[in-house]
C-alpha cells in the first residue's frame, strides 16, 4: 500500500498534481509526495490502490461529482484558522468601513472561511459595532460564509467548539459575550451571531456570480494556493462581485499585483485594504 513518498513516482506525483489543480485550484509544488502520502495514505489503504495513478484514473471515471474526488479534495485542503486572525482586519472593518454604511443592509463574502472562526468573528465586530452605535447599519446584514471542503463546513454550520479551539485568538470577554457554554469542554456560538452567517459550498476557481454583490470580502491566507493565473483570474471575478467602492482583504503575505486600475491601496497603520474602483 501507498505509504511512504518513496512510493509514488514521479510521473505518478505530476499526474496527480495536473488533476488537483484542475479540479480544486490548488498548486502543489514540486516534492510534495510525502505530503500525499501522509494525507491521502489511509483513502489509498481502503481503496487498495497500489499506485497514486490508480486513485487518479479512478477520480476521472468518476467525474466532478464522485464522492471518491470530494474526499481527496477534503484530505488535501489546508484548515488552519484561529478566531480574530491578525487582528487588523477585524480593527479596519470597525473602525473604517463600518461607519461607511447606513444607506442598505451590508453584504460581507468570507471566501475560504475554513471551521467559521472568520466569519463567526465578523459576526461578532458587528454585533459590537451595532451596540455602540445603535441604529447606525440598516437591519439585514449578511455574511456569506464559503469554503471547498465539504466536512470542514459541516463542522462550522454547527458554531460547536472545544476548548482548545475557543482559546486560539479568542478574550474571555468576547467568550463569555458571543458564546454559550454546552459542557465542560464544549462551546456554541450564540445565535444572534451564527444568525447572520449562512455556509455554502464553493470551489473558488468556479463562477460565484450567484452569490451576488458584496461591501466586503474577506479572501485572506487561501490565494497562495493558486497558481499565479488562477489568482489573478479569482481577484477579476472577485473586483466584479463587489459594489463600487467594496474592499478586499487579502492574508498578509498575500499582494494584490498587476490590478492597479481595479483596486486602490488603502495604507491603514497598521495593514492595508484595497478598495475598488
Amino acid at each position: 500500500m501507498l505509504s511512504s513518498s518513496n512510493t509514488i513516482s514521479p510521473q505518478g506525483y505530476d499526474r496527480f498534481r495536473k488533476y488537483l489543480v484542475k479540479e480544486s485550484g490548488i498548486s502543489l509544488s514540486d516534492n510534495k509526495q510525502y505530503l500525499v502520502a501522509s494525507r491521502l495514505g489511509k483513502l489509498l489503504e481502503r481503496e487498495k490502490f497500489v499506485k497514486i495513478e490508480e486513485l487518479v484514473d479512478a477520480l476521472e471515471r468518476g467525474g466532478r461529482t464522485s464522492k471518491l474526488r470530494e474526499e481527496v479534495i477534503n484530505a488535501m485542503t489546508t484548515n488552519e484558522t484561529l478566531w480574530f486572525r491578525d487582528a487588523h482586519p477585524f480593527k479596519i472593518l470597525k473602525d473604517m468601513i463600518l461607519p461607511q454604511y447606513d444607506k442598505r443592509p451590508l453584504r460581507i463574502w468570507s471566501a475560504a472561511s475554513s471551521t467559521g472562526q472568520e466569519p463567526y468573528s465578523i459576526s461578532m465586530v458587528l454585533e459590537a459595532f451595532k451596540q455602540s452605535k445603535p441604529g447606525k447599519l440598516k437591519p439585514g446584514e449578511r455574511i456569506i460564509a464559503t469554503d471547498i471542503c465539504t466536512n470542514i463546513l459541516k463542522h462550522a454550520k454547527q458554531a460547536e467548539y472545544d476548548s482548545l479551539a475557543i482559546a486560539r485568538g479568542l478574550t474571555p470577554d468576547n467568550q463569555n459575550r458571543y458564546f454559550d457554554k454546552l459542557s465542560a469542554t464544549t462551546w456554541k456560538v450564540k445565535p444572534s451571531i451564527a444568525s447572520r452567517v449562512e455556509f455554502r459550498h464553493l470551489n473558488l476557481i468556479d463562477s460565484f456570480s450567484s452569490l451576488g454583490k458584496f461591501d466586503v470580502i474577506f479572501c485572506r491566507n487561501v490565494l497562495i494556493y493558486f497558481t499565479a493565473e488562477m489568482k489573478l483570474d479569482i481577484l477579476k471575478r472577485m473586483h466584479a462581485s463587489l459594489n463600487p467602492g467594496g474592499y478586499l482583504f487579502l492574508g498578509g503575505s498575500e499582494a494584490l499585483s498587476g490590478l492597479s486600475s481595479m483596486f486602490e491601496i488603502v495604507q491603514c497603520h497598521p495593514g492595508i485594504v484595497y478598495k475598488a474602483k
